[in-house]
C-alpha cells in the first residue's frame, strides 16, 4: 500500500510514554508532550479526548481495496451467490441454506484449511444445500474478552487493527478463491466498508438487533441480512429490525474516501429473522417457529423475505453452547424438514477442525484448528450432520 502521512502511528513510543505518565499524574497528556495538534489551535484541548490515549490513522476503504482488489471470479460469485440466497428466501430455490464455519476466526491460515474442506463438500451436496462459510471477525462482548481477528489479530492485547483489517479482507478474498460465497456479521458501522463487497450474507447479532445504528447499516448493505432474536428471546425485536431495515434512511457514516458523510439508503427488503435462543432456552422447535411466523407475518409485507420463512440458529442459546446438543439441534431440524415442516429456510452451525475450544492465547500455543470463542462442532461431525440435512431435502421434496 502506497505510504503516506496517514499511514503513520500519530505518537512515537517516547511520546505514548509521556501521554501514559501524564495520565498516572492526572496531566493533560496533550499538553504535556508539547506534540502540534488541532486541539491546541481551536483551544479545546483541556475539554475534548482527556480519556482518548491515542488516535492512529487507518487506511481508507478505497486503499484497501484497491491494494487488495477482488478478481473478476470472485466478484461474479459473490454476485451469484446473492442472487441464489435470494432465492432460497424467498422460496424460488428449494435448496436449504447453510451458513457454516468456525465461531469467529482466529487463525487465518486453519480458516483457509476449513474452507477447502467444506468447498469439496458444498460441491457434492449442491443439489440440495446451499452452502454459505461462516467467517466471522467481530465477536460482541457480553462484558469483555478477545474482541476478534480486526481488534486484536495477535490475540495478546495489542490490537493492531489495521493489521486485523488486512488480515480479515486477506481471509474473504481466500475463502471466495475456494468457490465459497461467506457470511459475516457486522458489528463496527464502519468496518462494511473494508469487507462488505466481498460478503454475500450478512447478519446483526442478538445484542445490536435493536440498535438504530445497526438496522441503518443493514438498510444499505448489497445482500440479504438476518436479524437475530434478542438475548431475551425477544422475536419481536428481530421482526422489528428486518421492518425498519426495509425502509429509506440518512445517517451519518463514512465513505470509501474515509470521508464523514451523510448516507443515503434505498431500504434492503432481503432481511429475515434468526432464531437462536435465548437466554431463557431454546427457541428451534416447531411451535416456536409456527409462532415466529405469525409474527413476522403481521409485521412484514406478504412478499417480504421475512414472511416466507426463517433461518434456525443451531448454536448459542438453542444449544447452550455445547457442541454436542448444537448436533442434536441440527438432526432435529433436518428430520422436521423431511417431514415437511414450512418455515424453516436454512439453518446456521458452528464448525471448526476439531471440537469444542480453548482460551485465548497467542496463535503459535494454541491447538490448531480450534475455537477461540464458543465450542463448535468438529469437521467429521460437520460431514454427518449436512449429508442429513442434504438427505431430508431431497425427502422433502418426494413430498
Amino acid at each position: 500500500m502506497q505510504s503516506d502521512p496517514t499511514s503513520q502511528p500519530l505518537n512515537t513510543p517516547e511520546e505514548l510514554r509521556a501521554i501514559r505518565t501524564a495520565l498516572q499524574e492526572g496531566k493533560n497528556p496533550l499538553i504535556v508532550t508539547n506534540v502540534p495538534r488541532w486541539e491546541d489551535e481551536a483551544g479545546v484541548s483541556r475539554i475534548i479526548n482527556r480519556r482518548v490515549l491515542e488516535l492512529e490513522p487507518l487506511p481508507t476503504p478505497a486503499q484497501v481495496l484497491s491494494e487488495l482488489s477482488m478478481p473478476p471470479s470472485a466478484q461474479d460469485l459473490v454476485a451469484s451467490s446473492r442472487d441464489e440466497i435470494r432465492a432460497c428466501l424467498y422460496g424460488q430455490d428449494d435448496r436449504l441454506l447453510v451458513i457454516v464455519g468456525p465461531c469467529s476466526v482466529h487463525d487465518p491460515a486453519a480458516a483457509l484449511d476449513y474452507a477447502r474442506r467444506l468447498s469439496a463438500l458444498a460441491r457434492e451436496l449442491s443439489g440440495e444445500l446451499l452452502i454459505v462459510m461462516r467467517v466471522y471477525f467481530e465477536k460482541p462482548r457480553t462484558t469483555v474478552g478477545w474482541k476478534g481477528l480486526i481488534n486484536d489479530p495477535d490475540i495478546d492485547g495489542s490490537h493492531q487493527i489495521r493489521k486485523g483489517l488486512l488480515l480479515a479482507r486477506k481471509t474473504l478474498l481466500g475463502v471466495l478463491n475456494e468457490g465459497l460465497p461467506a457470511a459475516t456479521e457486522f458489528l463496527e458501522p464502519t468496518s462494511p466498508q473494508y469487507l462488505a463487497d466481498a460478503v454475500s450474507w450478512g447478519a446483526i447479532g442478538a445484542r445490536n438487533t435493536e440498535s438504530q445504528i445497526h438496522r441503518q447499516l443493514a438498510s444499505g448493505l448489497s445482500m440479504p441480512v438476518g436479524f437475530k432474536n434478542a438475548t431475551d428471546g425477544s422475536v419481536d425485536a428481530a421482526v422489528n429490525g428486518c421492518f425498519a431495515a426495509a425502509q429509506c434512511h440518512t445517517f451519518f457514516g463514512v465513505d470509501h474516501l474515509g470521508r464523514a458523510c451523510a448516507v443515503e439508503t434505498l431500504g434492503n427488503p432481503d432481511c429475515h429473522v434468526v432464531l437462536r435462543g435465548s437466554s431463557h432456552g431454546p427457541n428451534y422447535d416447531a411451535d416456536s417457529v409456527a409462532q415466529a411466523m405469525r409474527d413476522i407475518r403481521k409485521t412484514m409485507p406478504a412478499d417480504s423475505a421475512a414472511a416466507q420463512g426463517l433461518i434456525i440458529d443451531c448454536a448459542h442459546g438453542n444449544c447452550g453452547k455445547d457442541e454436542h446438543r448444537e448436533a442434536q439441534v441440527a438432526r432435529n431440524i433436518a428430520a422436521r424438514i423431511a417431514s415437511g415442516e414450512r418455515g424453516i429456510v436454512g439453518v446456521m452451525m458452528e464448525s471448526f477442525i476439531e471440537g469444542g475450544n480453548q482460551p485465548a492465547a497467542p496463535l503459535k500455543s494454541l491447538v490448531y484448528g480450534k475455537s477461540i470463542t464458543d465450542r463448535c462442532i468438529s469437521w467429521n461431525d460437520t460431514q454427518e450432520l449436512l449429508r442429513g440435512l442434504a438427505r431430508a431435502v431431497g425427502e422433502r421434496r418426494w413430498r
